[in-house]
């Protein structure tokens, strides 16, 4: 080794231990990499909790390459929400390119927010088990090809997320403004009788 890499420097250590997943026996080791700019943006954007709960059921329910195998009756179960409400959540989630549709009951998640990489598929007595692994690059360069999809689901971008964020704030920081000149005004009035 030390031949093969002569300007490196070599050390051995302990054996790395296996990383730990958590799973059950119908989804052994299955994982997907997600954006933490993507997390902490949602967190503040989204006021409404189901979106949030919609995206996390989307992402523990992606399959190796991002593809979302759930109807909206599906989701409705699983969240105990009316299937209106899901509609509604799911169109804002869709307005920000954040997943899209591809079909009746399939969704997939824009791969640069959140991206199932690989996914052991147990096997059967008629069947072997699989491992699929999908890079997210090759389903990228997919989408972006594809014309018919909005340009924020081909080329992503957390940054209007960004300004609504600060334009809510502004929103929030006026109306907080509004409310303490309008205490200080009924307070003065109350002390002028």
């Amino acid at each position: 080794m030390a031949r093969r890499y002569p300007r490196r420097k070599l050390s051995l250590s302990s054996e790395r231990k296996p990383m730990e997943f958590y799973d059950t026996p119908e989804r052994p080791k299955a994982f997907s990499m997600d954006s933490l700019e993507f997390f902490f943006l949602i967190a503040q954007y989204f006021r409404e909790a189901l979106p949030l709960r919609l995206i996390l059921l989307m992402i523990a329910c992606q399959k190796a390459g991002g593809q979302i195998r759930l109807t909206q009756d599906e989701m409705a179960t699983i969240l105990d929400v009316h299937r209106g409400k899901i509609n509604e959540a799911l169109q804002e989630v869709m307005s920000h390119g954040i997943v899209f549709k591809v079909r009746r009951g399939v969704y997939q998640f824009n791969p640069p927010y959140s991206y199932r990489v690989a996914e052991f598929i147990p096997g059967t007595e008629l069947v072997e088990a699989e491992y699929v692994q999908v890079d997210q690059d090759k389903t990228i360069a997919k989408i972006r090809k594809d014309e018919s999809l909005p340009k924020l689901v081909r080329f992503p971008s957390l940054e209007h997320m960004r300004k609504a964020i600060e334009e809510l704030r502004k929103q929030r920081a006026e109306e907080r403004a509004a409310r303490r000149l309008a205490r200080a005004q009924r307070q003065e009035e109350g002390s002028a009788q």
